[in-house]
């Protein structure tokens, strides 16, 4: 059976609050992004090497092996952004049935990385259109922000983007940024209402192309991946904006002796 693929419904930069408000997801062309974020498409490119030496994922419960990542943890606020000593990861099982409940310690991004003037670009893009669509007018909130770096690959013949399934994250903002795919089918993303029957799915296929969403309203997946050819993956970057705290503030710390 031939495989259908949906484009996806861009929007343009200046539409993306509204269409956040309007719709609870927006989706931003490459060029767009870099519009959006104020620099040059070229600079977003130039983080891709990055994805390439990616450490495992050692917390798969799936048995999988398709899955390299980095995390990293910032808050955001008057346009200033402050790294946090790094720290687990960690969901409750009400927006995670696989993973929830556990604390994660993934490998930290690198310093390289998140000293580029373009990371603190990206970054500040996200907290202004959290502002603007999620925070008290006049009343400006710090924004807990995490970043997680993934490798999809298809080692085992089939690489699964979102082993828990159709979900939601428990933050406000959910960014999901398509870094590059090569050698694959399949991807799709789907957003679905959470209180409602409506829904759309489409697939990115474009280095640097954007999907935000309201977490609150949308639930998300992006189906499996399989090869179209040897070493086949797709690379991904995540980041959510949370207000008022990291989810399991409670519960983890920073990073335990040796990490």
């Amino acid at each position: 059976m031939a495989q259908v693929s949906f484009s996806p419904p861009f929007t343009t930069p200046a539409d993306v609050a509204s269409q956040l408000r309007s719709s609870g997801f927006a989706v931003l062309s490459p060029a767009a992004v870099a519009e959006w974020v104020g620099c040059e498409l070229s600079a977003l490119l130039a983080l891709n090497s990055d994805w390439a030496a990616l450490p495992p994922d050692e917390f798969l419960k799936d048995g999988g092996r398709y899955r390299r990542r980095r995390h990293a943890c910032f808050v955001l606020q008057d346009g200033q952004m402050q790294q946090v000593p790094h720290r687990a990861h960690w969901q409750p099982v009400e927006y995670n049935a696989l993973h929830g409940g556990m604390e994660r310690w993934f490998a930290p991004m690198e310093p390289a990385t998140v000293a580029l003037p373009v990371w603190r670009q990206i970054l500040a893009a996200l907290a202004s259109v959290s502002d603007a669509v999620f925070a008290v007018p006049q009343a400006p909130v710090p924004w807990f922000v995490e970043a997680h770096q993934f490798r999809i690959d298809t080692t085992d013949g089939i690489g699964r983007p979102t082993p828990e399934g159709a979900h939601r994250d428990g933050v406000d903002l959910v960014a999901v940024f398509l870094v590059g795919r090569e050698g694959v089918k399949g991807g799709e993303t789907r957003v679905f209402e959470a209180a409602g029957p409506s829904g759309q799915r489409f697939t990115l296929t474009e280095p640097w192309s954007l999907l935000l969403l309201d977490d609150a309203r949308m639930i998300h997946e992006s189906t499996p991946i399989q090869p179209l050819a040897a070493g086949g993956y797709r690379d991904t970057l995540v980041v959510t904006c949370r207000r008022d705290s990291f989810q399991g503030a409670d519960v983890v710390g920073l990073a335990p002796s040796g990490a």
